[in-house]
């Protein structure tokens, strides 16, 4: 009796089919829930394979479509707050464009002269002058027997460099940035010398009017073409 139990134990049971669903996917990648007719799976291992393969194949939860991802988008560059306003002189480098004529649109540098130098029509007076006025002034000139109806556009490509001088680490010209300082024109020519008076600086600003100095702290804006003289302290 006891072999015949036991070998009754150690039978192996049939196979047991097991509902298994087909994937979600088609949900969370439409947003719809996806019902296919089940799938049966023979599990062979008796009832413990056949719970097994039940638990293993048990539905996921099905959740909608995620919110969607809001990208912000890139901070646009700070227009310089006097670019409309802003008085063109030597130094400065221009991009001009003539809408229609390739020939014309290009990159033009104010030479000394306080001009640039275009096909056709020459030489065009800058200095002094908005970008919109010297626009205005190409326009009227190509308009006077070379192109009927002329759309100009002119923008600053890159301004006239600054200068700084005495007690900086590498005195000299460099390249203006737009909303510089004149702690960060310093910092540019390589910081104070160990001789610097650190606490106020010269500036020399010259437009139109004229020429105006003055002693300002380091936090004071400068302009394309200003001056920066650091001085020496006395102890």
């Amino acid at each position: 009796m006891t072999a015949l139990a036991l070998s009754g134990c150690m039978r192996r049971s049939a196979p047991v089919a097991v509902v298994q669903p087909q994937s979600d996917l088609d949900s969370l990648a439409y947003g719809q829930t996806y019902n296919p007719p089940p799938r049966v799976v023979a599990s062979s291992g008796g009832a413990i394979g056949a719970l097994r393969a039940s638990f293993a194949a048990s539905p996921r939860r099905a959740y909608g479509p995620g919110p969607a991802i809001y990208t912000a988008p890139m901070p646009a560059p700070m227009p310089v707050a006097y670019d409309a306003a802003y008085r063109l002189d030597a130094g400065d480098r221009l991009r001009i464009v003539v809408y229609g004529q390739e020939g014309l649109t290009n990159t033009y540098a104010i030479d000394a002269g306080g001009s640039i130098t275009m096909p056709l029509i020459g030489a065009v007076r800058a200095r002094g002058l908005t970008p919109a006025g010297l626009a205005s002034e190409i326009t009227g000139k190509l308009r006077n027997g070379y192109i009927r109806e002329p759309s100009v556009a002119v923008e600053i490509e890159a301004y006239r460099p600054f200068f700084i001088l005495g007690e900086v680490a590498a005195p000299g010209q460099y390249p203006y940035v737009p909303n510089m300082s004149v702690e960060s024109a310093v910092a540019i020519a390589g910081g104070f010398s160990p001789r610097a008076k650190r606490d106020r600086v010269t500036l020399t600003h010259t437009d139109a009017g004229g020429s105006i100095r003055a002693v300002v702290p380091l936090g004071t804006p400068i302009n394309p073409g200003d001056t920066v003289l650091v001085g020496e302290r006395w102890f």
